[in-house]
Formats: C-alpha cells, structure tokens, sequence
C-alpha cells in the first residue's frame, strides 16, 4: 500500500473537529476531497474505551500549557469521540468521493469493530504505540500498520516494531511525530527522518506533524518522508478539541501542492546542463572581440573580453590567446574561434 510511493500520500486527520455533527463529519471528509488529499483518518474510541471516568488528580489535566487545562480524560473523550455508528458512513463517503478511509484504534474491541468495515490499514497514536499487546492484535489483521513515534525510545520503537513484524504486520509507516499540540518547528527535529531511514530500512518514513502552518511538512519531504499526518478542520475559528493546531482547506490544498513540488523537485544527483536547459548554454560567456582588430594585430586585454553570449571560444581560453595574433582581419562584436587566432 505504502511501498514504492510515486508521491508523498497525504493524510487528513478529523479527530474530533466533526464538533459531534455527523453532517460537519462529511463537510469536512468533501472539504479534504477537494484538496487532494491521498487519505482521511478518524479516531475509533469512546470515553470508556480510552479510561474511567475519575476526578482524582491523575486524571486531571492540569499543564499550564495544554489547550486542555482543566478537563478530565473523560470529559476531554467525551468532547472529542468520534460516535462508532459515524465510522461507516464516513467511510462510505470518502470512497465515494475516491479517498482512502481509515482510522485509530485503541483497543482491541475498537480493531475488531474496524474489522469489521473492512479497513484497509490502521494507525495507531503516539500515546500508543509501545502498547506492545495493542500492537499484536492489530499486527494479526495482516493489515499495513502505520505508527506516530512520539515520545517512543529507540529502543522501544524497535521491539514495537519487531512485535507487529512477528505477529503478521505486512508494512509499517513509522511517522516522526513531536507529541505536543501545537508542537514547534525547533522540537521537531526533522533530521531523525533520515536516521530512521537507516535504521529501518524495511519501513517507510513520514511525518505527523502537529505544527502550525505547512513548512515543517514541505520541509520534511528533502529528507525522505513519504507519508504526512496533518490535523484538518473547516475553520479554526468555529472551534473544535484539535482546531487550534488543524489546518484549514486552503491550507491543505496549498500543503499537498507544495509538498508534491518538494517531492518532485528532489530529481536525481545531476551535473551539467538538463534537456530544457541546453538552450540557456548560449547565454554563457565567452570570448568575443570588443574592438576592430587587424591581420597580425595583437590579441590583448584591451580588444578582447569575455562577455555574454556564449558563441565564442570558451573563457578557459582567454590567458592562451592574450599576445597571439589575429590570422585575419576581426570586426567588434564578433565571436572569437580557433580559425581567428595563430597558435
């Protein structure tokens, strides 16, 4: 599914932007169509499914930081599950519109539900994906397995993935991902994309990318990812759990324009001129005479220079022919060749 990608496939994440309105849920699924987007992910999880409902203090979400400061797990859940019945007919609406669907699973009643729609790959989060017994059931789908790998150790991510390879996992995506929202550019280090390229050479390498704006997904395409992960929404400004760090559709189709010219642009290691360069070769500079010379006159700095265009003798040339002779009489303007000089 994943394997030799001809372009950096596109993911839409809704999470919980539907704001719990089914018709928003397929606005946002038509709004992604339109962007060109390769796939749109949802989240498959309830409150009870995610963990208890507590007020204790561990179950508070007290970070000064978090765009959810005083909520509960449960509460937070609440305001951002996406209702199970919704999977299908959101899923029926991205095929009809020709984008891939699929979603997140948290537990193992969420897999065997997903199962049962048939999906064609799962996802699973950050805060996941050292739930090495999650990890095992969703490998035994046979299904292609992608993987946010925030917050996860080298050595973690590599027996995280060693249980889905042993367990049946056909492919993984492993998803550099910097777990805060929003992240910043200068946490994400990007230059990991590269180090897990070599370190695992049997999966291939995106980006979840929970930044502002578009430039640390563009970015990451020089580097080798092939598979981004952005929060989408309508509007920020219409609210939502995840609205603060989701982008909007224009920003989305900008992003899979632009991410599709990054991928492009990286071509081949080249030297010399391309095939629609070659006629630029004739406004390089060569040596061409800038006043009248004489038969037997004197090449000399003063009657020859190295100008554009490019119809004369190389550059290369200009110290070998200072002090020869001219073979025949040369008007200003002309193009210097071999013929022209005595040697």
């Amino acid at each position: 599914m994943f394997k030799g990608l001809t372009k950096p496939f596109i993911i839409a994440e809704m999470s919980g932007n539907h704001n719990h309105s089914l018709e928003r849920a397929f606005q946002i699924v038509e709004e992604a169509a339109k962007t060109g987007v390769n796939a749109l992910k949802i989240q498959t999880y309830t409150p009870d499914t995610m963990t208890i409902d507590s007020n204790r203090e561990e179950f508070l979400i007290k970070d000064n930081s978090s765009l959810w400061k005083g909520e509960t797990l449960y509460s937070l859940y609440q305001k951002a599950y996406t209702p199970w019945e919704w999977n299908k007919p959101i899923f029926d609406k991205c095929s009809e519109l020709g984008v891939i669907g699929f979603s997140t699973p948290f537990d193992f009643t969420a897999v065997d539900f997903l199962e049962s729609l048939n999906v064609p790959c799962y996802k699973i989060a950050s805060f996941e994906n050292y739930d090495l017994p999650l990890l095992k059931y969703v490998a035994k789908t046979k299904k292609p397995v992608i993987i946010s790998t925030g917050m996860i150790k080298l050595e973690e991510l590599k027996e995280s993935i060693s249980t889905l390879q042993n367990n049946g996992c056909p492919e993984i995506v492993l998803l550099k991902c910097t777990s805060t929202y929003p992240a910043l550019p200068e946490n994400s280090n990007l230059l990991t994309i590269k180090d897990m390229q070599k370190q695992f050479p049997d999966c291939t390498i995106g980006l979840s990318d929970h930044t502002l704006g578009t430039s640390v997904s563009v970015a990451s395409v020089a580097l080798g990812a092939m598979v981004i992960e952005k929060h989408f929404t309508l509007s920020r400004k219409e609210g939502g759990v995840d609205s603060a760090f989701s982008i909007e559709p224009d920003e989305m189709k900008q992003l899979v324009n632009d991410v599709n010219n990054a991928y492009h642009s990286l071509g081949k290691v080249f030297y010399g001129p391309t095939e629609t360069e070659i006629p630029s070769l004739k406004f390089r500079r060569s040596l061409f005479t800038v006043k009248d010379i004489k038969s037997g006159e004197n090449f000399t700095t003063e009657n020859i220079r190295s100008i554009r265009p490019g119809y004369g003798l190389s550059t290369k040339m200009y110290d070998d022919i200072i002090g020869k002779t001219a073979k025949i009489d040369i008007s200003n303007g002309t193009p210097l060749n071999n013929s022209m000089v005595n040697w």
